[in-house]
């Protein structure tokens, strides 16, 4: 049974996986969003450190999902 946690955390993995290929495979992109977003991209940089910290984080949360039986 799917239940709504479930379904945050993979909404959540997704962006991550994504930003991590964004920062990792296309630099093009950052520059965009440096350009496009200054104010955002002060508060949420996208740098390869705070991707793959993201990143973490979303894994070590899946992880204590999995250990609770919720995914």
């Amino acid at each position: 049974m799917v239940n709504i946690e479930t379904i945050i955390w993979f909404a959540f993995v997704f962006d991550s996986v994504g930003a991590n290929i964004a920062v990792w495979f296309f630099p093009k992109c950052v520059k965009w969003y440096k350009k496009k977003l200054p104010r955002v991209s002060k508060h949420l940089p996208l740098t390869k450190g705070w991707a793959f910290v993201y990143l973490a984080l979303v894994l070590w949360i899946g992880w204590t999902l999995c250990r609770l039986s919720v995914l």
